[in-house]
């Protein structure tokens, strides 16, 4: 996984960073209501000290995974945002660099699943319910990102004329859909990743090509 921007800062930040790699790995494997912190702590090899040093409770530790998670993958897809070539062009690259993340990155990205799934729980309490909303908007403004290049692919005539809002919820949820059948193979290569991300996308993506075959 790669470490988030500020990871390598100082020595506390780069004790964060592994705390949220660990947490992001146990949530995957177990789950977020039975992974306890005596679990994060054990994969951190730290004690439970440690943990509570940086965070308060398990569920703060929930989000900011979240928040990592929706971090990571906004700065792999930005870069292609205003890139070259039409609106299609773009949603590809956008796409591809989506899949990618989640390959790399697919504790934290199952971490976020999980937390549009546990807005959906009775047992969150006002506080947490309000701070999964404010994650949430981060995942809004994240799709709209996509629903802007569709809409200028629309308008370019690179991708079909179809409703932008239900086109983005349909691609995104396809892309998505890869952590539950992906599992990083032992000493796979980075461009073996990009390629099998490029395929996923190229599946997904080109059912809204408006370019003749």
């Amino acid at each position: 996984m790669r470490p988030g921007p500020d990871a390598a800062a100082n020595p506390s930040e780069d004790a964060k960073q592994k705390i949220l790699d660990a947490a992001a790995h146990e949530f995957m494997v177990g789950g977020y209501n039975t992974t306890t912190i005596d679990d994060i702590a054990s994969a951190v090899g730290a004690t439970k000290g440690l943990i509570y040093y940086h965070f308060r409770s398990k569920f703060d530790i929930f989000l900011a995974v979240y928040k990592e998670g929706m971090t990571r993958t906004r700065l792999q897809v930005e870069p292609f945002i205003e890139g070259n070539g039409n609106g299609y062009d773009r949603l590809l690259s956008m796409s591809t660099a989506h899949v990618l993340q989640i390959m790399e990155n697919l504790g934290y990205h199952q971490v976020v699943h999980e937390g549009v799934r546990e807005q959906r729980s009775v047992a969150l309490r006002p506080k947490q319910r309000e701070q999964l909303a404010e994650l949430n908007r981060l995942r809004a403004e994240y799709e709209q990102l996509f629903r802007n290049t569709v809409e200028a692919g629309i308008a370019d005539g690179s991708i079909r004329p179809l409703d932008p809002a239900l086109l983005v919820r349909t691609l995104l949820s396809s892309l998505n859909a890869v952590d539950m059948w992906f599992r990083p193979r032992e000493g796979q290569s980075r461009s073996e990743l990009v390629d099998l991300a490029s395929q996923v996308t190229d599946i997904v993506v080109n059912g809204i090509n408006n370019r003749e075959p």
